[in-house]
């Protein structure tokens, strides 16, 4: 994650400027090595995940880069590795999961500086008790002002978009209910299979590693009610008395409610995929599913109930990264009574909004056409992992995840890892490239499809944008 992630947001911070000179580095590993041993590592990294960058940016971040090798469970061995470093100070655990406790428990015994910011990147634990025990023991050293749960989706331009579009437009939010949504469908399908991370994915599967998080996330910023200001405390009481009112499914609802599936060989954007159960690194005993789809519930007055669909996938022939906002239809079609939704969609990657409508045809007026009205959102000045890092800098944590959070999404899917655990939900499969698993295939929308032209009329159906 270092190099994939962490050295390329610093690149960007320092070349943007938002690296502050004084800023020292110092990276901590078991492994053997100095200064310039590390030094060249991190220009190798680079080299592979961001070639295309500023060499001007490159010198300055490689010039603030120290390494010391340490056992980062080791109380003894941090308190020596720390000697003489720089504060205030930031620790960011860049770390498999099951070191954090270790590490922790090291770092509490470590005589850290006063007032050190944590840093832990997701998953924060494997299940709702090892979230709470974590949570426990971080308590013990360092006040919660301090702490630093990231998920860098909370930083996507799009993610946050959706706080602009409901907060700031009144057109949207006397109908952002219930009342006047008929469901939410959260998806995220990559086209990418494991790509070399066995030893992680394969203990965590699909639901762990991005409904837990990414995709509940995301359903909060849908579902909270309107905060008081943008700041860290009112942003984040919103999301967490969101999440509080998501119910997971009933055991007796649980087949029907979610899906789980694995990927089976095959071909995605002309490459061969092996089936996952042949990949390096993977346990077939596992049953780990690379396909995870759950509807959730959303019981308070704002919802009611309203379905909200998460689901993501691995190996997927057509990439979806989306929220889209169902709207209920008309109580009465005066035209030819037939069902057409408006649908709000929020694309990821590439970052773009769009609104479809029903208007009146260009040939007979009362003949409708369906409508999409676009726009494609700029680049983001700085991409998410370095904005998160810039907010760390800056002490800000309004978009990091506060204790009592990670302990409700957890609470969240808990309830299905453990139905599927039981194999209570059957784990189908799905070829490499396709669309997914057969029983997760869209239904047909309410009004798609091919319409019937009225009589000596010509009519189309096809969308036009806006």
């Amino acid at each position: 994650m270092t190099g994939r992630l962490l050295l390329p947001a610093l690149v960007r911070l320092a070349g943007s400027g938002d690296l502050p000179p004084s800023t020292a580095i110092l990276a901590v590993d078991r492994d053997a090595g100095d200064d310039d041993a590390y030094r060249d590592h991190a220009r190798k990294k680079l080299d592979a995940h961001l070639p295309d960058r500023d060499e001007k940016a490159t010198s300055t971040l490689l010039e603030h880069l120290s390494y010391r090798q340490a056992d980062v469970t080791s109380a003894d061995a941090l308190r020596a590795a720390i000697e003489g470093a720089a504060t205030p100070m930031a620790v960011y655990l860049a770390l498999p999961n099951v070191l954090f406790r270790p590490t922790l428990e090291a770092l509490a015994a470590a005589d850290l500086p006063p007032h050190t910011t944590l840093v832990v990147e997701k998953p924060f634990g494997t299940d709702l008790e090892d979230a709470k025990a974590l949570n426990e023991l971080i308590e013990k050293s360092f006040d919660e002002r301090d702490v630093f749960r990231i998920d860098h989706f909370l930083a996507k331009q799009t993610v946050l978009d959706v706080l602009g579009l409901r907060f700031a437009n009144r057109i949207f939010e006397p109908v952002w209910n219930g009342g006047h949504i008929s469901r939410v469908d959260i998806t995220w399908y990559e086209s990418l299979g494991l790509e070399g991370r066995a030893n992680y994915y394969d203990r965590a599967g699909a639901l762990r590693d991005m409904i837990q998080n990414h995709l509940l996330q995301m359903l909060a910023l849908v579902a909270m009610d309107p905060p008081r200001s943008m700041t860290e405390r009112d942003l984040r009481d919103r999301k967490v008395e969101a999440l509080r009112a998501v119910a997971a499914p009933k055991p007796e609802d649980m087949a029907k409610a979610t899906r789980r599936a694995r990927y089976t060989a095959g071909t995605v954007g002309g490459k061969d995929l092996p089936a996952y159960v042949d990949a390096e690194g993977v346990d077939p005993s596992r049953g780990t599913e690379t396909y995870a789809e759950v509807t959730f519930r959303v019981s308070n007055w704002r919802w009611g109930g309203t379905p909200f669909r998460l689901r993501t996938g691995k190996a997927i022939g057509q990439e979806r990264r989306e929220i889209a906002v169902y709207f209920k239809t008309v109580p009465h079609e005066p035209f030819d009574d037939r069902d057409r939704p408006n649908v709000l969609r929020f694309t990821l990657s590439p970052d773009a909004i769009a609104l479809e409508l029903n208007l009146n045809g260009e040939g007979d007026p009362f003949d409708l056409e369906r409508v999409t009205l676009d726009s494609d959102f700029p680049t983001q000045e700085l991409p998410p992992y370095s904005l998160l890092l810039k907010e760390i800098l800056e002490g800000d944590a309004t978009l990091s995840i506060r204790g009592d959070e990670a302990e409700e999404l957890w609470r969240i899917v808990e309830p299905v890892l453990q139905a599927w655990e039981r194999d209570e939900v059957p784990l189908l499969e799905y070829a490499a490239g396709s669309g997914g698993p057969k029983a997760a295939k869209e239904p047909p929308q309410p009004g798609a499809g091919p319409r019937e032209p009225k009589q000596g009329k010509a009519a189309g159906d096809e969308p036009r944008s806006g």
